[in-house]
């Protein structure tokens, strides 16, 4: 195929057979994972998100391990996932020290 033309929906098709379900789930995994830690940042926080993105995680990397998947990644997500469990912890803190916005 020519660079910038239209895929044919044969070569679609033949992209889609090259992919494998587990290749899909790891990288909605860890874009997962970056959007949460964006959304547990101060500036763009939103933490019912961030803990969605902390539970999909969870949830996702016992199916990954026992499909096969290459292990080193497997740990990599877990690794991300703790440190946004971390990073959720803290802010979830951050949160319930700060004043109310009611003046009481």
């Amino acid at each position: 195929m020519a660079e910038g033309a239209v895929p044919t929906e044969q070569e679609l098709l033949e992209s889609l057979d090259r992919i494998g379900v587990a290749d899909v789930l790891v990288q909605a995994l860890a874009t997962t994972a970056s959007i949460g830690f964006r959304r547990v940042s101060a500036d763009t926080r939103d933490l019912p998100q961030v803990r969605l993105a902390i539970e999909a995680l969870r949830a996702l990397e016992p199916v990954l391990r026992e499909s096969g998947a290459d292990e080193a990644v497997v740990r990599d997500l877990e690794q991300a996932r703790m440190n946004l469990q971390l990073a959720y912890a803290k802010a979830v803190t951050e949160h319930e020290q700060q004043p109310s916005d009611d003046g009481v």
